[in-house]
């Protein structure tokens, strides 16, 4: 795991908790890409692809959530700047040789702070989507592998996963 930064922004001088100032910052076009994957059963994995869970169409359903979620980012993590998102997507592959679904979730925005929280959020919760609607007939589902993929735009630079 690399640092790109040598300090923590979310902390004053006192070591108080503060949002960052970010009032001087440009407006610039900022994405991110977060990924993950929740692998289940082979039964449950069948349902999702097929379209047969008994609750509808789970890919369905965690893609809206996903991009529901990203929207209220700022609503569930402290000190996250409300953001106006222009984009949200939320893209599934699924994966027959691990039972597995893996999931992107693209966040795009135009303003002064980045949109990886959001992609993350939207990532988490589209997971979460898909393990709640099949976790009847599978509560050893497992969500794996999540973690920011890319991002860009903004002060710090591009950054792409390993």
């Amino acid at each position: 795991m690399s640092d790109t930064s040598s300090e923590l922004t979310h902390f004053n001088a006192a070591g108080d908790a503060h949002m960052v100032d970010v009032g001087d910052k440009a407006v610039t076009h900022r994405v991110a890409v977060a990924g993950g994957k929740i692998t289940m059963l082979p039964n449950t994995y069948e349902m999702v692809c097929a379209g047969t869970h008994k609750k509808g169409d789970v890919l369905g359903i965690a893609r809206v959530a996903g991009i529901m979620a990203a929207k209220r980012t700022s609503d569930l993590i402290p000190l996250c700047h409300p953001i106006g998102l222009t984009r949200v997507d939320v893209e599934f592959v699924t994966l027959d040789d691990e039972t597995s679904v893996e999931c992107q979730v693209r966040a795009e925005t135009r303003s002064q702070t980045g949109v990886e929280m959001e992609a993350l959020i939207g990532l988490q919760v589209a997971l979460a989507t898909i393990y709640d609607m099949c976790k009847a007939v599978d509560r050893g589902m497992r969500m794996t592998d999540i973690r920011v993929l890319e991002k860009s735009g903004g002060k710090s630079g591009d950054y792409t996963a390993d």
